[in-house]
């Protein structure tokens, strides 16, 4: 793990579990007020030699404010992704979120072109992401506020997020939409439905 990660890490609060593994200088930083928290096994790849898909940029993990919140479960992998919380993103167990990934609960600016010019954080339209179980995120997708996924989706590379999807879809496009669904583990089509 890098030193300078190390050191922000534990100065800002966050809460790891066991087996962190990190390449390159990862920025990961809790507000004061705020939670942020990685579970055991979990991969963060942060220079271009950690990810040949041709990493832009260093992982940056980072709750805005008091009462932001960031939860990522175990075996978790990801790769020069933002996660960039206002309020809330949530990632489940064993999800991959691919290269230059862009996970975001808020606006970062006022909509209001007055409230905008004023600097009004207060005005900053927000709403939690949720990303389930056993996802995969392609590289360079970009996940919107209020986005959430069921256990198992599959995000195209490159697709804008935005809505609520369940359980293994299929999602690709820009506004994206589903293309097809999978079937969970072990499940055979006679008992999850047809696929698409």
């Amino acid at each position: 793990m890098a030193v300078f990660t190390r050191i922000l890490m534990a100065l800002t609060g966050v809460k790891h579990g066991k087996n962190l593994r990190m390449r390159g200088n990862a920025f990961i930083f809790n507000r004061r007020g705020a939670s942020l928290s990685l579970g055991d096994n979990v991969r963060i790849n942060s220079s271009f030699l950690s990810n040949m898909v041709g990493l832009y940029q260093r992982t940056i993990v980072m709750t805005r404010r008091a009462g932001a919140k960031i939860e990522i479960g175990n075996n978790v992998g990801m790769s020069g992704a933002t996660l960039y919380a206002r309020t809330g993103i949530s990632v489940g167990d064993n999800t991959l979120i691919g290269g230059n990934t862009k996970i975001l609960d808020n606006d970062f600016h006022p909509l209001d072109e007055g409230a905008r010019n004023r600097g009004e954080e207060d005005a900053v339209a927000c709403k939690p992401v949720v990303i389930g179980k056993n996802c995969f995120v392609g590289c360079n997708a970009l996940i919107l506020k209020g986005t959430r996924l069921g256990d198992g989706c599959i995000v195209g590379a490159g697709a804008v997020v935005s809505g609520e999807f369940p359980a293994g879809s299929v999602i690709a496009g820009n506004p994206a939409r589903v293309i097809r669904t999978v079937l969970p583990q072990g499940e055979t089509a006679e008992e999850g439905g047809e696929t698409q």
